[in-house]
């Protein structure tokens, strides 16, 4: 594994996720929201592409990882088109079964912390949060599902906060010019 590669993929998914959360917050415009939620998404699936390309075999954590990206994408695609709810939506569950998927494989890993399969599953609910808020809010209850969706923004925001501090414990890292990454 690369793990510098892999530690600055989990640092921009988190920035990212968090960006993304901060633009769920009802009080800030319009445009700010829209904006910080796009450039959010932007983040996760970089820092999500790149913690898959880190991994140097395949495994269930890169599967996961790209299923995450395309949810992004996905997600992205739903902003940009007007009427993007569904794609949005389907973003949001394709990021929220990747976080499972990438639960499973850290569930056994002895070089991972219980940080990661924690982070991991918080993701993958904070999406599926988003994803039955967006639902709720296509159905009407405009409230009610922007209420999940914020939750969920943050929920999967802590998640990936705990996923990239997992990354900083890490013992593996390889040493280069005298600094050890731990």
């Amino acid at each position: 594994m690369n793990q510098p590669k892999a530690l600055i993929g989990s640092f921009i998914q988190a920035v990212g996720t968090v960006t993304s959360a901060v633009g769920s917050i009802p009080s800030l415009s319009d445009k700010k929201q829209f904006a910080l939620d796009l450039w959010g998404n932007v983040l996760q699936a970089t820092g999500n592409a790149l913690e898959a390309d880190a991994e140097t075999s395949d495994t269930l954590g890169v599967y996961g990882n790209e299923i995450q990206a395309i949810g992004n994408i996905t997600v992205i695609a739903g902003l940009l088109n007007k009427e993007g709810n569904r794609l949005e939506i389907t973003g949001n569950w394709l990021q929220s079964l990747g976080g499972l998927i990438s639960f499973s494989d850290d569930w056994g890993d002895k070089h991972s912390s219980a940080l990661n399969p924690i982070g991991n599953l918080l993701q993958a609910i904070g999406n599926a949060l988003q994803a039955i808020g967006g639902i709720y809010e296509e159905r009407g209850n405009k409230t009610e599902g922007q209420s999940l969706g914020i939750v969920g923004s943050w929920v999967q925001a802590i998640g990936s906060i705990l996923c990239f501090l997992s990354q900083l414990e890490r013992k593996d890292y390889p040493s280069s010019n005298g600094v050890v990454f731990v």
